[in-house]
């Protein structure tokens, strides 16, 4: 029997990261919609390069550094128990890829492409798995010292805080290291619109997204005989939340409504096994409220240019989900119970400083010494000008 357990899981969960692999689609076709046209294939190309990218960088190093597996064994030993581990290293590498993915939304249109590359294997090498296995694989011993303090650890079933959180306060540095779009924001305090460039990409990215997010929090279970289907009724409760509340607040502008599912699927990632269907609609709800009010916010207001709002959507939603863990996970609210909401602060912090520090260090020292920024002509024709250079002809250039 021990031979079925293991293939069935190791089935399981090779499901799970072929869901999630594609909900890189999504990401790109929720760029593509969003970003004006000259940029689109820069947006295309972006998001496949990093994928690579992430998984040279996890494999040799982000990997080892989370959970202390390398893959320098033989082929035989690598594929015991069915090649679980093996699938396993795939599934949490489409996790710790959603990072660039993330961060390629905010910084869209004006960015280098070589500098993000490289920033992308610093950051899944180094700065998200450093989190990771704090969080994942008990280093450090942080989880321990909130169990013996707060009773329970710091829950993140799914990575609300892990990769949503960590991947857009990343990017909140990023964004502002590279500085807003050229004409964005007019010197009288005037706010340039620059509206979705395809109204059915960003919806197409959207529902790419949506549906792989039930791979994305059901398959954590990570073992067939541990799958639960209240992840997967939280899961579609606080998307619906999210949409409702979004749609309401937004007054149906379709950006707001399709990024309302996203942000209420970020949000219920952390406590999906434990809560309340009812709690996961609340948790998606004020998740669907905190994006459409921080990113009309940070827009507007702060003049901060966060492309696709990925800080309020992935960032802030999900510090949200950190914490709503901590609240509706509780019996007294309808939940499993073993959660604290101490320990559900405490961790959310640490990983929003972790993240906001590396995101820091990486971006500024890639501006120092190599330059994020595209120069001005090459913004003003499109940010993929070095693709139009290789894969156009003139005749089609203009049409580019």
């Amino acid at each position: 029997m021990s031979g079925f357990k293991d293939g069935a899981d190791a089935l399981f969960i090779l499901l799970g990261a072929i869901m999630i692999l594609a909900m890189h689609a999504g990401f790109a076709f929720l760029e593509l919609g969003t970003v004006r046209k000259k940029n689109q294939v820069n947006a295309l190309v972006k998001i496949l390069v990093d994928f690579c990218v992430s998984t040279i960088a996890y494999f040799f190093v982000g990997y080892s550094i989370a959970y202390g597996v390398n893959f320098f064994s033989s082929a035989d030993v690598l594929a015991a128990k069915n090649g679980y581990e093996l699938v396993k290293f795939f599934f949490l590498l489409t996790f710790a890829a959603a990072i660039p993915a993330i961060i390629s939304g905010g910084i869209a249109e004006r960015a280098r492409f070589h500098p993000q590359t490289a920033a992308t294997a610093l950051l899944v090498g180094l700065v998200y798995p450093f989190f990771e296995g704090i969080v994942w694989n008990h280093r450090f011993g942080v989880q321990e010292w909130l169990l013996q303090t707060f009773g329970a650890e710091f829950h993140d079933f799914a990575g609300s805080v892990v990769v949503h959180a960590v991947g857009g306060w990343i990017a909140l540095p990023a964004v502002l290291l590279l500085g807003a779009r050229r004409g964005r924001y007019m010197k009288n305090g005037g706010v340039a619109a620059h509206p979705p460039s395809s109204i059915p990409f960003l919806a197409l990215g959207a529902w790419i997204l949506m549906v792989g997010w039930f791979g994305f929090n059901v398959m954590s279970a990570q073992a067939l005989d541990k799958m639960n289907g209240l992840v997967a009724v939280n899961s579609l409760m606080a998307m619906v939340g999210g949409t409702l509340v979004a749609t309401s607040l937004g007054k149906n502008d379709p950006g707001f409504v399709h990024n309302g599912p996203l942000a209420g699927l970020v949000a219920v990632c952390a406590g999906s096994d434990v809560m309340h269907p009812l709690g996961a609609l609340v948790t998606g709800g004020i998740a669907g409220a905190i994006f459409v009010w921080m990113f009309t916010l940070a827009q507007n207001k702060w003049k901060i240019d966060d492309v696709l709002g990925v800080w309020p959507l992935h960032g802030l939603c999900g510090a949200w989900g950190g914490i709503a863990a901590g609240i509706f996970g509780l019996k007294a609210l309808g939940g499993a119970g073993g959660v604290a909401l101490a320990s559900q602060l405490l961790g959310t912090i640490l990983g929003v400083a972790i993240a906001a520090a590396g995101g820091t260090l990486v971006y500024g020292l890639l501006k120092k010494f190599v330059g994020l920024r595209l120069d001005p002509e090459e913004e003003f024709q499109g940010a993929d000008l070095s693709i139009h250079r290789i894969t156009s002809t003139p005749e089609r250039e203009s049409n580019w």
